[in-house]
């Protein structure tokens, strides 16, 4: 079959891959290590990359994780922070033994493959980069192990240095040892607040509370008396009414008590001096790497939200993706037990290493049966209590919260779909849109509404405020959780500067025809004169 090509066109110009391996595994958490491990053990070359130890400038905009300014000075040496990040992961050991090529401080900045409306490239791809400079590496199987991140809530005052995640503090307790908080306060019980608590105490850190907005602290009884022992006090049935502080800090937390409708009691409000606020009220699957790749993902509250299809070996709609650990779907019975996780995550690597030819199809099933013999409990859905913590909040704190924080967009204009206030113009037409027209032309869209009023668009890609725009707008559209869209990703997925973007591998050819591929005819000429004529095409013979 002979076709002719443009040349123009970027056929045949796409960037190369700096190398292809069989399998790549994205996160050194106890899923990817373990799925590593056991896919090189059987004979699979695999590398295994995970973005700890974080950048500080990266920390800095709170990605990947919600860090609140709450690092130590020490995250600024990175050869202590892959130190004591390689020191905190004894499992890596065995995978460096099976011939893992494991590289730390390396983010996953995007996927790509072929599909309806790309069909010019060798295979699937990952984009990598690391502080100086971002490259492509192909695979033939790709294990995600992503992880979670946390949900975060909005209150008066939470833009201030110190409001963090409970993800966060548990990396910079354990992972980098450099949690700067002194006196912490804890929103959210259960084990991951629990937990937090508990750590926090073990390396030194004051807890001055821990508050929860049901009647009752949640959570393991013994574990609540041992941290009322060590001078924790609990406040059930309340809420942040705003975070107090005479500079960009946080000082101290203003919690008011709940009625039984879970509104604010007059005269019933504490002050508590903190100079953290820890967000320990859920965490969110990371499907970013998924959505970007096309696996077809469902929601499911009981693990989380959006996770992604998959069968009992973890692959997900797209034969050579498989998935394990808390990407997969968050459950709270497993935030203090990583067996579940690297059980997947061995699964997951057998069922790759399998696939690829390198393990017998009777021997795959026996090693299936013994992993398979842990089970942890049916998981709860998890919405209807986040909803119950935004309402509260809301009652508390009020409709004019920043509901994103980079784009300080409230919670008001948010739910009322107003252009940015910095735009500084009105109109009739303007004030016409509202959420109940956009709902007439079918579910809310968070993309549409990210678009409307750019809340989410800000450099922490939407981390701090995705999964509470989609409870606004839930709770004021009258639907459940589920029937808000998921908001679409696309690379980047982590917010890295173009000197480390660019395509320093760039072909000639590509970057000769760059205007031509982004050339607006309306706009202005394209740089070469006349029509292109039938003998300037290239014939390619396949």
């Amino acid at each position: 079959m002979t076709r002719m090509v443009d040349p123009k066109s970027v056929a045949g110009k796409a960037p190369g891959v700096e190398r292809r391996v069989s399998l790549v595994v994205v996160g050194a958490g106890p899923a990817g290590i373990a799925a590593a491990t056991e896919a090189a053990r059987a004979g699979i070359e695999v590398l295994l990359v995970d973005e700890h130890p974080v950048d500080v400038n990266m920390m800095a905009m709170d990605v990947p994780l919600y860090f609140g300014q709450r690092m130590s000075a020490a995250v600024r040496d990175r050869g202590t922070m892959l130190e004591r990040v390689v020191q905190s992961s004894p499992q890596l050991e065995a995978a460096y033994d099976a011939g893992v090529d494991v590289q730390l401080g390396v983010y996953v900045w995007g996927a790509f493959r072929n599909a309806a409306t790309v069909r010019e490239l060798g295979g699937p791809m990952v984009g990598l980069a690391d502080p100086e400079r971002s490259w492509l590496v192909g695979y033939d199987r790709l294990v995600v192990a992503a992880g979670a991140r946390d949900l975060a809530m909005g209150f008066r005052g939470w833009e201030k240095a110190g409001t963090m995640g409970a993800q966060a503090a548990h990396a910079l307790s354990t992972r980098y040892r450099a949690l700067a908080a002194q006196r912490m306060v804890v929103l959210g019980s259960g084990p991951l607040g629990l937990q937090v608590a508990a750590q926090a105490l073990d390396r030194g850190v004051e807890v001055a509370a821990v508050v929860e907005v049901a009647p009752a602290a949640r959570g393991d009884a013994a574990l609540c008396r041992r941290l009322l022992g060590q001078g924790v006090r609990f406040f059930a049935a309340h809420a942040v009414k705003e975070a107090q502080g005479s500079r960009d800090e946080v000082e101290a937390v203003v919690l008011v008590a709940l009625d039984g409708d879970g509104r604010p009691i007059p005269g019933r409000e504490t002050v508590v001096a903190c100079d953290t606020v820890c967000l320990a009220i859920g965490l969110v699957p990371n499907v970013e790497l998924l959505s970007v790749l096309g696996c077809r993902l469902a929601f499911h509250s009981e693990r989380g939200g959006w996770v992604p299809e998959t069968d009992e070996w973890g692959r997900t709609s797209l034969p050579d993706v498989y998935v394990a650990g808390d990407c997969a779907g968050v459950h709270e019975g497993r935030v203090t037990d990583a067996t579940v996780a690297a059980a997947q995550g061995r699964l997951a690597g057998i069922a790759a290493a399998e696939s690829l030819g390198a393990l017998e199809p009777g021997r795959v099933g026996a090693l299936r049966a013994g992993l398979l013999s842990s089970t942890d409990g049916q998981p709860a859905p998890v919405h209807d209590r986040w909803m119950q913590w935004l309402r509260s909040l809301i009652e508390a704190g009020g409709w004019d919260v920043n509901a994103c924080q980079c784009e300080e967009v409230t919670r008001r204009e948010l739910c009322q779909v107003a252009p940015p206030r910095y735009l500084g113009w009105r109109s009739d037409r303007m004030s016409a849109r509202s959420l109940g027209t956009l709902l007439r032309d079918g579910p809310v869209n968070q993309d549409q509404v990210k678009r409307l009023t750019r809340a989410g668009m800000g450099p922490c890609q939407g981390r701090r405020c995705r999964e509470q725009v989609a409870l606004l707008l839930a709770g004021e559209a009258g639907l459940p959780v589920g029937d808000i869209p998921l908001a679409s990703y696309r690379p980047p997925l982590r917010p890295l500067p173009l000197s480390v973007l660019w395509p320093h591998d760039e072909p000639p050819a590509m970057r000769d025809d760059w205007v031509v591929w982004f050339g607006i005819p309306t706009q202005f000429a394209p740089h070469w004169s006349g029509r292109v004529e039938a003998g300037s095409w290239v014939a390619l013979d396949k």
